[in-house]
């Protein structure tokens, strides 16, 4: 017999119209991050070692590279800051144009793909945001922008209440909030960019100055959605949480003001020198420093937690401190990589591969407690281990591919470079790619072993409800 109490507790938990959606767009989240792992096996294997040389087409591999950081660089990331948009407490409901975001957002999801399987569609590798320049495949990535904000129309952003111990904790809430007002800015610095795009270029210049402004505010508003992700792993474990709601909300006014400047650059026009360095510096002085101050603060509650009794050795084998270190490092990984980069050689995606894949593992770890609050608990114990272990495992290959890609660009490999296009000149390059490539196929276990879990819980949850709206469920139990 099910448990009751349990039962009716998921029962609970998903049926408000607010929870449909956050589950929706946690579906579409982990849909999305299936379709980035199949394109980016096919990236790997044509950059790996002795495969790039039967590789005479780049332009598939391109095509299936620009894919790839739609699916996971963009849809998995802000479906799953959607997926939180809905979860964080509030005294007022969300309208029903929020809760029909999830399927615009798909939609916009399936006019990509039909884009990037268009004869002839051309992949343009623009910074940020990389596109196809075919009319399907830029209606998805609109429809989707789209969706996001639709989101956002929520009075629960405006009217905070009191989160109880399956919401997401006050200063997560916080930081979730500060992400929805950095959308909002994004999307005001792609008008901007757009009216203000200088007329006549090349595709490739085109797309990289419309998208440059607004992808470096969507780095920023990621980065704020990965620190309330911290909160939320660490709070159960310490007790409490890391740093206080007063606290938070200074750190994360302090992360978004500067770049309220960003619409003003884009005024100066695409073209501008002030538009270009001016979004450069905001990410690489705008970020980094109150991260660091995020850090610390999180590893100073710890170091308490320890020092009070209330966590020992062992709390460093909870899959969510573990990954919330392994997190925290591939943040820091990816700040000294950044720092690194000279010139257009692979240090590039060795830097942004380890800041991903710390946002990646984030999002991973954080993902069965979503489940669980929408109703798709991990009840067997197998499976709640091999999802602690998970987010491990994707760490590790990300490490290694930055790694790898760091090793290579260090000695002078160039960025952007596929198939038959690509020339190892040295054994170091050689070494860096097949690094590269090995952990790229650790990741991808990692990913797959993700997707499993979640399928399973998500599965698992169906027939529950199933049963118990069965005429045999009695008082939330089912008869066998």
């Amino acid at each position: 017999m099910h448990d009751a109490a349990g039962a009716a507790l998921r029962g609970a938990v998903s049926s408000s119209p607010e929870r449909r959606a956050a589950r929706q767009w946690l579906g579409l989240a982990l849909s999305v991050l299936l379709a980035a792992g199949l394109c980016a096996l096919a990236v790997v294997i044509g950059r790996m070692p002795p495969f790039d040389r039967f590789v005479t087409d780049p332009l598939f591999f391109k095509r299936c590279l620009v894919a790839h950081v739609n699916f996971a660089l963009i849809a998995w990331f802000y479906s799953f800051t959607s997926a939180l948009l809905f979860l964080i407490p509030g005294t007022a409901p969300s309208s029903a144009a929020a809760r029909l975001s999830p399927a615009v957002a798909a939609a916009g999801v399936l006019l990509m793909i039909a884009g990037a399987a268009a004869p002839g569609a051309q992949p343009v590798l623009s910074n940020y945001i990389p596109t196809i320049d075919h009319g399907l495949f830029q209606a998805g990535q609109l429809a989707f922008g789209l969706a996001v904000l639709l989101s956002l129309l929520d009075l629960r952003l405006l009217r905070g209440g009191v989160a109880s111990g399956a919401e997401v904790p006050a200063p997560a809430a916080t930081g979730v909030r500060a992400a929805a007002a950095g959308l909002v800015l994004a999307a005001i610095t792609f008008a901007v960019s757009w009216i203000e795009q200088t007329p006549g270029l090349a595709p490739d210049a085109h797309y990289e100055l419309l998208f440059w402004g607004m992808g470096h505010v969507l780095q920023l508003v990621i980065v704020m959605v990965m620190l309330s992700v911290w909160v939320m792993l660490l709070t159960p474990i310490l007790g409490e949480t890391p740093l206080s709601t007063p606290a938070a909300r200074g750190l994360f006014l302090a992360l978004l003001l500067p770049w309220l400047i960003s619409p003003v650059l884009a005024l100066e026009g695409t073209s501008s020198p002030a538009y270009r360095a001016g979004h450069t510096h905001l990410m690489q002085w705008g970020i980094f420093p109150l991260v660091g101050i995020f850090l610390v603060l999180c590893i100073g509650a710890i170091a308490r937690a320890r020092r009070r009794g209330r966590i020992d050795v062992r709390t460093l084998a909870d899959p969510r401190m573990a990954a919330f270190l392994v997190s925290a490092g591939l943040t820091v990984a990816g700040f000294v990589l950044g720092a690194l980069i000279r010139g257009s050689t692979t240090m590039v995606p060795a830097h942004y591969h380890a800041s991903v894949g710390a946002v990646t593992v984030a999002f991973m770890a954080a993902t069965p407690r979503l489940l669980g609050v929408l109703g798709s608990q991990l009840e067997n114990p197998h499976l709640r281990r091999l999802a602690g272990a998970q987010p491990l495992l994707y760490g590790a290959g990300m490490a290694l591919f930055a790694a790898g890609f760091a090793l290579a660009g260090a000695h002078g490999m160039g960025r952007k470079a596929y198939g038959a296009e690509q020339a190892a000149r040295t054994w170091a390059e050689s070494v860096g790619l097949t690094v590269m490539g090995v952990g790229g196929f650790v990741a991808a276990a990692g990913g797959i072993v993700f997707l499993c879990v979640a399928a399973w819980a998500w599965r698992s949850a169906s027939g529950v409800r199933e049963r118990t709206t069965s005429p045999l469920a009695v008082q939330g139990e089912v008869v066998q």
